[in-house]
């Protein structure tokens, strides 16, 4: 199941898909004109204003704003990550995944469905263990699991053998190599005259451990992290790296907070599988938990996709805020408006799951009042380190945030939290920025290079609703970008004016690879920064009444942008006549628009 899953297949998956069937199986959708409506499933309300459109395959509240394509739904109703939604969509269409190639110096793998499956079976086979075991049993009872929790999570407990896994599993040359690439067994180093038998050389990774399966959205096993139950190190230990398993994006317990169909309205990362169960059996089943590793970007995509809250809790000892100062800057990418960040630390010596066992859900939830915002702990953690009443540490304090505040993507978050940092050592935001120079930005991907800044004219004033117009009309009608040639598409890049960049972007690509209907388009730009806008414009109606009318009126926006964009230039050009005059280059280009100037123009 690895590879990369193409664009074109992603683009004939919506295509063939029927967003009404899908929904509708789903939400009580209703027939209302050329559209169907429904009470919105992301937030309560009595009046509809949920709206699913067949002809653009896309849906949009008017309500709460929740938009998308039918893979969107997916990934929002059903709470799957991008990759599962595709293969849950691809399963309801009967068609397979395909996926690109590795490199051709690539191992051979087995087939992920394989590996699932053994997986599978060897969790069960560690329940049913944990089950026959009156020594893990009994560090069950002492840990306070109760049996829903032992059923809901799946746990079981790995024989204190070194070979069980491998006599029940590895019956065969190909059993054995499939238990080695899922990480259940580790190959002993032999010696070059070494001769074994089959099944020789070979010992379970896992050994007198209670055993946590690791599950993907759809609920598959990918991997196991083990605790041990009496003294040893590590105290835990996780599956390696596998073709399955990559514990920079997995988060444990998030499978089991996606089967709550009540809305869910934080995350709280915590650091240990006990914690998580723990919290969960205790009543607070949003609680998820890295694997061993500081919190990565990959994480908080996959949390926010689920909730627009993120309370991370550490320690209050001098690892946790280590921890969490890692997690702060892993963070950083992913602050943006609408979305929160906080850090609860707990009492020295506590953790979570000791904490919630003495005092109850409720009040380790009132815990939350004293959580630290993104902002503000950033701010305490830079105060703690240099002393800003005199110049030299300001100084210092700004040096240090500086390459805080690049990590950031641009934005209102980026900009309240410069007003911040500015107020806490005194400054205004002005001169904060003078003192720290400027701030680069990581330059959003696919949105071209910059241009040279231009003056504005009196002809710039319709060019909004132009290209407003443009837009909206090929994310109803994709297939009218036809309707603009390879040179008007190369004249767009000298227009000068905001979203013209949105307009080329999207008539190259529906050039290079036409479209069917919105929801196609809205999946290209998914994980672009325009998406979202694009979002907005294809949510609203339009009154051009077919593809023949949105041709000819994307026809003539574009035309009249190219117009607007020459009177601005043949401005600019006769100001500089007057002026300091014109070079030879300038004279050509100024007699080339005066000839293409309209009469009376």
């Amino acid at each position: 199941m690895t590879g990369r899953i193409p664009q074109h297949f992603i683009d004939d998956l919506v295509a063939r898909a029927d967003i009404v069937e899908l929904i509708g199986s789903r939400v009580p959708l209703k027939k209302a004109g050329r559209e169907y409506r429904a009470c919105c499933p992301f937030h309560d309300e009595k009046t509809p204003s949920f709206w699913v459109s067949p002809a653009k395959q896309f849906y949009h509240c008017f309500g709460c704003g929740a938009h998308g394509t039918a893979l969107g739904f997916l990934m929002n109703y059903d709470r799957l990550p991008f990759p599962e939604a595709v293969e849950e969509l691809a399963q309801r269409l009967g068609v397979e995944v395909q996926r690109e190639a590795q490199s051709s110096g690539a191992a051979p793998r087995p087939a992920g469905d394989d590996l699932y499956a053994l997986l599978g079976e060897v969790t069960g086979f560690y329940r049913s263990e944990l089950a026959r075991s009156d020594k893990a049993r009994a560090y069950v009872d002492k840990r306070g699991l109760d049996a829903g929790s032992l059923e809901r999570f799946a746990i079981g407990y790995a024989p204190a053998s070194w070979n069980e896994v491998l006599k029940k599993f590895g019956h065969s040359d190909d059993a054995r190599r499939r238990l080695s690439e899922s990480g259940l067994i580790i190959e002993r180093e032999r010696t070059p005259d070494e001769q074994r038998r089959p099944g020789e050389g070979y010992y379970d990774r896992f050994r007198d451990r209670l055993m946590f399966p690791i599950r993907d959205a759809r609920g598959r096993v990918l991997a196991f992290g083990g605790r041990i139950l009496d003294q040893g190190e590590p105290k835990y230990l996780n599956s390696p790296e596998t073709a399955l398993f990559h514990k920079g994006r997995e988060l444990y317990g998030l499978y089991e907070v996606r089967q709550s169909r009540a809305a869910i309205k934080r995350l709280l990362i915590v650091e240990g599988y006990m914690d998580v169960v723990r919290l969960h059996q205790a009543g607070i089943p949003y609680a998820v938990a890295t694997l061993g590793t500081a919190t990565t970007p990959e994480h908080l995509k996959r949390a926010f996709r689920v909730a627009s809250e993120v309370i991370f809790c550490f320690d209050g000892d001098r690892a946790g805020r280590a921890a969490a100062w890692r997690a702060l800057n892993n963070a950083l990418p992913e602050a943006q408006a609408g979305r929160e960040m906080r850090f609860l630390f707990l009492p020295d010596g506590e953790d979570p799951d000791s904490l919630v066992g003495r005092e109850g859900a409720a009040a380790f939830e009132a815990r939350y009042a004293q959580a630290l915002p993104l902002s503000e702990y950033l701010v305490q953690h830079l105060l703690a380190e240099v002393d800003v009443t005199h110049a030299d540490g300001k100084a210092r304090f700004v040096a240090q945030a500086l390459p805080l505040l690049e990590r950031l993507p641009e934005g209102p978050y980026r900009e309240l939290l410069l007003d911040r940092l500015a107020s806490a050592i005194g400054v205004s935001a002005e001169r904060f920025l003078k003192i720290m120079g400027p701030v680069s930005a990581p330059v959003a991907e696919g949105t071209g290079p910059e241009r040279r800044p231009a003056q504005r004219t009196a002809r710039s004033a319709g060019r909004g609703g132009l290209l407003r117009q443009a837009v909206q009309n090929l994310l109803h009608f994709p297939s009218i970008a036809s309707r603009i040639s390879a040179a008007q598409r190369a004249q767009l890049a000298q227009v000068d004016a905001p979203g013209v960049d949105v307009l080329k972007l999207l008539l190259d690509d529906l050039d290079a690879r036409p479209a069917t209907n919105a929801g196609q388009v809205l999946e290209r730009w998914r994980d672009n920064p325009i998406g979202e806008r694009l979002a907005r414009l294809a949510a609203a109606e339009i009154i051009t009444p077919d593809a023949l009318a949105a041709g000819n009126e994307l026809a003539t926006a574009v035309q009249k942008l190219l117009e607007l964009e020459a009177g601005a230039r043949l401005d600019a050009l006769l100001e500089i006549a007057r002026g300091t005059g014109l070079s030879d280059d300038e004279k050509r280009e100024l007699t080339t628009l005066m000839a293409a100037r309209p009469r009376g123009g």
